[in-house]
């Protein structure tokens, strides 16, 4: 079992591209999802498929598992997923030793921009990136599953 422990920001400007060490094609889809768990199917540029259990209501720590999937069988349970498919480029930056995982929504989501920093360390606000936005972690309606379900989150100031 491992421990997931993540911060979650919404991304500003184009800064970051510059640093693109390498990026994937993303679609991925919810089997279940309630609010203290859920189950995810993620197609990784059309080549690997892979299952997510995650447990736990906090949004910062939970634990997960993760299987690999063969790649017929992840295609043919989206007939089974619940809400709509996620599709995202992601993006891996590097920022003063962290690596920063960069998700560009497309589809229905277009528009949305968010970074994940997933580390044990406290990076002070001072190490953080410039080209990160408002902290969004624990804003359940930035939670891919929450995405899924809602769609585009409403914009609060």
């Amino acid at each position: 079992m491992a421990k997931e422990i993540e911060r979650k920001f919404l991304v500003q400007g184009d800064a970051w591209r510059g640093a693109v060490e390498s990026s994937a094609l993303i679609v991925q889809f919810y089997l279940a999802i309630s609010s203290e768990r859920s189950v995810r199917i993620r197609i990784k540029d059309g080549r690997t498929a892979r299952l997510t259990l995650k447990f736990g209501s906090d949004t910062r720590i939970r634990d997960e598992f993760e299987y690999p999937v063969p790649l017929d069988e992840a295609r043919e349970m989206m007939q089974f997923a619940i809400g709509t498919l996620i599709r995202k480029t992601r993006h891996n930056v590097r920022h003063q030793g962290y690596l920063y995982e960069i998700d560009v929504f497309n589809g229905d989501l277009d528009g949305l921009i968010v970074a994940e920093l997933e580390t044990a360390d406290t990076v002070e606000d001072g190490r953080l990136p410039g080209w990160l936005g408002r902290e969004v972690t624990g804003e359940i309606r930035y939670s891919n599953a929450s995405l899924a379900l809602n769609g585009f989150p409403e914009m609060t100031a």
